[in-house]
């Protein structure tokens, strides 16, 4: 999967961590909000990526098309400017729907600073 023009602006980065995939969003001026935290709107971008990428990587066919029905995201403290990092968990993997979770952290996994839940439609080629 290509990197998208917001994703090389936030400038992530694709890592694995114990088999899983994740993404770090390195500190930079492009991510920067108010002065000393990062921009809600990157944080969200940092999830909503994560969330596409773990699911293609799941789906494993790139001729399936997923798009998001609904996002969620809930902010749950300020992010610093800091390196940010998140996994996406997938809850529900079904023929055309797609549930997945996210959570963005700084400082350790068990103090995330954003979660977000997406809803994927899922359209897969018609059979032969």
């Amino acid at each position: 999967m290509d990197m998208p023009p917001y994703g090389k602006l936030l400038g992530l980065e694709p890592h694995r961590e114990d088999g899983r995939l994740l993404f770090i969003m390195p500190s930079s001026q492009d991510v920067v909000g108010r002065p000393g935290f990062l921009h809600g709107g990157a944080i969200a971008g940092l999830l909503e990526y994560t969330a596409f990428a773990t699911l293609f990587e799941k789906v494993g066919n790139p001729k399936v098309v997923m798009k998001p029905i609904t996002v969620t995201v809930d902010f749950m403290r300020g992010g610093r400017m800091v390196d940010t990092r998140a996994e996406a968990f997938i809850e529900r993997l079904g023929r055309r729907i797609a549930n997945v979770e996210v959570f963005a952290w700084q400082k350790g996994r068990d103090k995330p600073i954003a979660s977000a839940q997406l809803n994927f439609l899922l359209e897969r080629p018609a059979r032969a």
